[in-house]
């Protein structure tokens, strides 16, 4: 995979970023040449939306080399999978070599506790 490298290098920002999306959607600017040199062709306007549902992504994206690179990079690093794992991500590349992660709170539930009365009731 030629991106493979590229979505490595940026890895360790990407987790970080992953955790810092809990409280608001992050965003990381990268460097076109990592993907045209990768790539060994000069496109302009990769981009791609990746949702991440329960530490899988949610879609099929063998035919988009780079969206499926950073699928690959997330699931197989131990620390990013954890994350993906416990928390539902939507990653958003977009023409300006830009990935926004954004926490979509769909696997976070809120429970309220049980009060002894409302036990008692049933």
């Amino acid at each position: 995979m030629a991106f493979a490298e590229v979505w490595i290098k940026y890895l360790p920002a990407i987790r970080i970023l992953l955790k810092k999306a809990l409280a608001t959607e992050q965003l990381l600017g990268m460097n076109r040449s990592d993907f045209d040199r990768a790539g060994g062709i000069k496109k302009s306007g990769y981009r791609f939306q990746v949702p991440f549902l329960k530490g899988k992504p949610d879609g099929l994206f063998s035919n988009n080399s780079i969206a499926q690179a950073l699928i690959t990079a997330l699931v197989t690093d131990s620390a990013a999978q954890a994350l993906v794992i416990e928390n539902d991500y939507i990653f958003s590349f977009n023409t300006k070599y830009q990935l926004l992660i954004k926490y979509t709170g769909i696997n976070k539930q809120v429970s309220t506790p049980v009060t002894e009365e409302e036990l008692a009731a049933n």
